[in-house]
């Protein structure tokens, strides 16, 4: 073996210097996750409904701690996004025109029982792009006109289903509307017709897609053939297509990665199942949740939380790892609470934390994550009924938001309510948080509240 000289050893230890050097530069200038300083989707990273990096007041009014106040065109209730200085948001405005030609002097509202009456006049489908910093809109987009052939429910609208979006391009999703990719311009690129639903009980429409590396998920379940769709982000076009045997749900799919490999997780009445997102063949399935399916799957730490509670109650938690084939009553399942879950509402995961409110009403139930441990169950929240929107998390607090009311909790073990807060609107989307940033969706106005 050849002794190394002086100079040898001298110049290997500053070769070795040199690339750490470089490696640690590189490890400081990795770029943050997409997820830190945007809401791309509906529910944030793995529909979590948690900001990782958010910071907004817990007190806030009409007049306290209220950056801006914009009034939305129209009635739709999705829930914004928001990418970089630019929040979108989706709304369906009636005009006087009926199909056909010729007008009316009352256009239709889309109020009525316990499901709406049918549109008479014809909509317009907007995308719209209100500045985060000023509240200004900066651009609108029409991207259809069409008399809505389906019924929606009173406490929903025409335009309930939230867009996404990789940074790149917005993808708007309308439902029976249609799916349209655009710029930050508001130029339409593509757009893609799947025709029309048949939803239970004329309820509406509402589950919004999921995002891949370079896919677009729809779930697609109706009374009608149901199916999921994997569209190609950059042309619109089918990457591939499940049949599925399912009736209608409202589920938003969860995306995740596991050893490598991309699973697209679908929570509906029949049976959940999950897709390998390359070929849509089938990973694992399971029976195991309740009619009507709206709580979205939620992902963290290789396990994803399925959820339902209407005509029934159920939780369960999934282990990835031991997922594969049937997994119906098997040891994939490491736990089930199947008590106090909601109907509506999406569940908030945040610090190995599972929070979700019972049913439709403000009572707020707290489980470790991990193991199901009950840490408090059905607390009242002040001043909420009847709820439809989702819990929203940052920095230890949850927020809710219904008519008129914002409750802030705190998170963990502990149940306590830091503040009420009284608006002039009512909300069905869910709070979003960017940064010290709140942004509140009501039925007329789109608020946002910083005290920083």
């Amino acid at each position: 073996m050849k002794k190394l000289t002086g100079i040898k050893i001298i110049s290997l230890i500053g070769s070795l210097i040199l690339i750490l050097l470089i490696t640690s530069n590189a490890k400081a200038q990795t770029p943050p996750s997409m997820y830190d300083n945007n809401w791309p989707e509906w529910r944030g990273r793995y529909n979590s409904g948690a900001a990782p990096t958010g910071n907004p007041p817990v007190e806030f009014s009409e007049t306290k701690n209220i950056k801006w106040k914009t009034e939305i065109p129209g009635k739709g209730y999705a829930t914004p996004i928001v990418w970089g200085d630019q929040i979108i948001v989706e709304t369906s405005v009636p005009t006087d025109k009926m199909p056909g030609g010729g007008s009316t002097a009352a256009p239709s509202t889309g109020m009525g029982g316990a499901s709406s009456p049918q549109a008479t006049t014809i909509h317009k489908f907007l995308v719209i792009s209100v500045d985060k910093n000023s509240g200004k809109i900066n651009w609108q987009a029409d991207v259809k006109d069409e008399l809505p052939q389906e019924r929606t429910h009173e406490l929903g609208s025409w335009a309930s289903n939230s867009p996404v979006t990789d940074g790149e391009y917005i993808y708007a999703y309308f439902g029976s509307r249609g799916l349209y990719c655009l710029d930050f311009k508001g130029n339409i690129i593509w757009s893609r017709d799947f025709g029309q639903m048949q939803k239970r009980m004329s309820f509406g429409e509402g589950s919004s897609p999921a995002m891949s590396k370079n896919k677009i998920f729809i779930q697609w379940d109706q009374e009608g053939q149901s199916y999921l769709y994997a569209i190609d982000k950059k042309t619109g076009k089918d990457a591939w297509v499940d049949k599925r045997d399912e009736a209608t749900s409202w589920a938003t799919p969860v995306v995740v990665e596991i050893n490598g490999k991309t699973q697209v997780i679908t929570a509906a009445t029949k049976k959940v199942r999950s897709y390998d997102a390359e070929t849509g063949d089938i990973v694992w399935e399971c029976k195991c949740l309740t009619q009507n399916v709206i709580p979205c799957p939620t992902y963290a730490d290789g396990i994803v939380y399925l959820m339902s509670g209407y005509q029934g109650t159920a939780l369960k938690a999934i282990d990835l790892a031991r997922a594969k084939g049937d997994i119906t009553g098997t040891n994939a399942i490491i736990w089930s609470y199947d008590k106090d879950t909601p109907y509506t509402p999406s569940p908030l995961l945040m610090d190995g934390k599972l929070y979700f409110l019972r049913t439709n009403n403000g009572f707020l139930t707290c489980l470790d994550a991990k193991t199901g441990k009950v840490y408090y169950s059905k607390e009242k929240l002040d001043g909420i009924g009847t709820l439809y929107s989702s819990p929203t998390g940052a920095n230890g607090k949850i927020y809710v938001a219904v008519s008129g009311v914002v409750d802030v909790v705190q998170a963990g073990p502990e149940f306590k309510l830091l503040s009420k807060n009284t608006l002039d609107d009512d909300f069905r989307a869910s709070p979003v948080i960017v940064g010290n940033d709140l942004i509140l969706r009501g039925f007329k106005n789109l608020y946002c509240f910083s005290d920083k």
